[in-house]
């Protein structure tokens, strides 16, 4: 199963916001979901995906989605499940919310620590080795940060511990590259 990792600094962790870019620019963790998880007319069944927002009032939070028979996704509310799971968050507790949608109080960090003691991870940086000579594996996970990208102090445990790919010199939207690495991904099999 391939797994991706959506890090922003900026995006609230409360479920208290209407307007999307002014609560930590959700948009762009709401499209970059979307791009994950979803084919036209069908939805991927063989990925997870990770979002860990640092924003206001209480970070961390993780919220963990992958497909199980009743989980209510849909395209048109992407916006409004990730709202409903933030609201619903449990103290010290890693919460199903819905099926196939969970959330926990958990850095970025402990995250990565936690799915990658069975699986490699990839971290995309502007200036990792291009993927072209990397090679993408299925079983792996591959971590995209925001606009911002990552913390100086985060992005150096990152490179110490990771490997680190790019997708060439043109920086593409978090949406976009996880796009490509599903492309990618999808011609290797």
């Amino acid at each position: 199963m391939r797994e991706f990792v959506y890090f922003s600094s900026k995006a609230w962790t409360s479920g208290n916001f209407s307007d999307l870019m002014k609560a930590g620019r959700m948009d762009i963790a709401i499209h970059f979901l979307i791009n994950a998880l979803f084919l036209s007319h069908d939805i991927r069944k063989d990925t997870k995906v990770h979002l860990v927002f640092y924003g206001p009032p209480n970070p961390p939070r993780h919220l963990e989605f992958f497909w199980k028979d009743g989980m209510p996704i849909s395209k048109k509310d992407v916006a409004g499940l990730i709202k409903r799971m933030l609201y619903k968050y449990r103290e010290g507790q890693k919460t199903e919310i819905f099926p196939g949608c969970f959330i926990e109080k958990k850095s970025l960090s402990d995250v990565l620590d936690e799915i990658s003691k069975d699986k490699k991870v990839y971290v995309l940086e502007e200036n990792g080795e291009d993927v072209s000579k990397t090679g993408l594996e299925e079983n792996a996970v591959y971590v995209i940060g925001s606009e911002d990208g990552f913390p100086k102090k985060e992005l150096k445990r990152l490179e110490q511990k990771y490997k680190i790919i790019s997708l060439g010199k043109t920086v593409y939207f978090a949406s976009h590259v996880v796009t490509i690495i599903n492309y990618l991904l999808d011609r290797k099999v």
